[in-house]
């Protein structure tokens, strides 16, 4: 009896650990700040992305593409998850 429980957890335990993990990698859906926070995201995209160099338009690129830089430059700028919301959310509020 022993050697089955001990049989069930370990393969609880294996089956727990390949199970996907939550996705933390940003911004990918509609716009889920309040205008005051997209205009903290305005202020942090020329704030802390325009102390590393020129800043992009935002319509040069699509909201999709916008995902894929936001997860690149956000650790190097090292915003918080809430402050890059923000940013995504300003960049893609400007170009409606």
């Amino acid at each position: 009896m022993k050697k089955i429980s001990a049989a069930a957890l370990l393969t609880c335990i294996l089956l727990a650990s390949c199970t996907p993990k939550a996705s933390t990698a940003g911004p990918a859906g509609p716009s889920v700040s309040t205008a005051e926070q997209i205009a903290q995201g305005k202020a942090i995209f020329e704030n802390s992305c325009g102390r590393c160099h020129k800043l992009p338009d935002p319509a040069a690129h699509t909201s999709v593409q916008w995902v894929g830089i936001m997860n690149s430059m956000a650790p190097k700028a090292k915003l918080t998850d809430v402050q890059h919301q923000w940013v995504y959310d300003y960049i893609v509020s400007v170009k409606k």
